[in-house]
């Protein structure tokens, strides 16, 4: 019993990062249509920022609280990411904008390695590791343990999405936002200025994404230049799960496949009889979009598809 609590735990908190990430896929699909695979090194770039600010922090004003040295690195990670998917989005995809969907996906695969590499050149290719700056003593629940670290997480998690569900539901930009997302032509011509709120909506993705990055590196204590790829690809999974284009279903799709994966990293050894071990525990993330594309692509919360006609 006691395995099962942990696992839900660390289900929950790997849920919440997947979540985070998969917002962005989610919102953007649901304006312009795109799959941005470069979203996961966005989460890269905002982890290695917040990791070069606290080592810059650390040694010019030592005997600073770590917390909030975490959140001054949280905030800047936020800002440099949040710029450079505001550039990503027009330089690299609005010139694509009308294009076959083809030529955008294409292009967002490039950017990704394009920034891999590039963040590769400036932090170099090495492991780094992430100073623990939450308090270390867990906490016990039912024989299980929750770290400061996660607690935080969860909590960011929740703040986020409640921040965004409000953004979106109660703001003139969330307004504008679904407006684009229903029919941007008919949006520019009530007054919406459809690149804006595109910009935005990429903007917004940035920072959530900035947001898991930091609470992923200081969960795991490590940061490196690949470091966004795989989370990202399971966040698409989970934004797919969910119904990609629905923010209700990414968090939905998100929270249950890191209840899947760390279920299934808990018990895959005794459901193998051991041939399998917990590092198979990705394989999970990968059945889950196979299985939900055969069955049921829209996703569990179907999906919300722009009018473009």
């Amino acid at each position: 019993m006691d395995t099962f609590i942990q696992q839900i735990i660390n289900g929950l908190v790997l849920g919440s990062m997947y979540a985070l990430v998969a917002l962005g896929y989610t919102m953007v699909y649901g304006i312009i249509g795109l799959i941005n695979f470069a979203h996961g090194e966005v989460l890269m770039v905002g982890a290695l920022t917040s990791w070069s600010i606290i080592g810059l922090m650390q040694n010019a004003m030592p005997g600073t609280p770590g917390y909030v040295i975490l959140l001054i690195a949280l905030i800047i990670a936020c800002v440099v990411a949040a710029c450079l998917s505001f550039v990503i989005e027009k330089v690299a995809y609005r010139p694509l904008r009308n294009s076959p969907r083809l030529a955008p996906l294409i292009t967002a695969l490039g950017v990704s390695i394009l920034l891999q590499t590039l963040a590769m050149i400036i932090w170099k290719p090495n492991y780094k590791p992430y100073s623990t700056l939450m308090p270390r003593t867990p906490f016990e629940i039912g024989g299980a343990v929750i770290t400061p670290t996660q607690v935080l997480i969860l909590g960011m998690t929740a703040v986020s999405l409640a921040v965004l569900m409000w953004l979106v539901n109660y703001t003139k930009l969330g307004r504008a936002m679904r407006a684009t997302a229903e029919n941007p032509r008919v949006a520019a011509l009530m007054g919406v200025k459809p690149d804006l709120v595109i910009s935005a909506t990429f903007v917004i993705g940035a920072v959530l994404a900035a947001i898991a990055g930091v609470m992923w590196a200081s969960n795991y204590g490590t940061v490196q230049h690949t470091m966004g790829f795989l989370p990202g690809l399971k966040a698409f999974t989970a934004a797919v799960f969910g119904g990609i284009g629905n923010l209700g279903g990414a968090v939905i799709g998100g929270i249950l496949l890191g209840l899947i994966e760390s279920l299934g990293a808990g018990y895959i050894g005794t459901l193998t009889g051991g041939v399998l071990g917990s590092h198979y525990s990705d394989i999970f993330a990968f059945i889950v979009l196979i299985a939900v594309l055969t069955l049921k692509p829209s996703g569990l919360m179907g999906e919300r598809v722009a009018d473009r006609a």
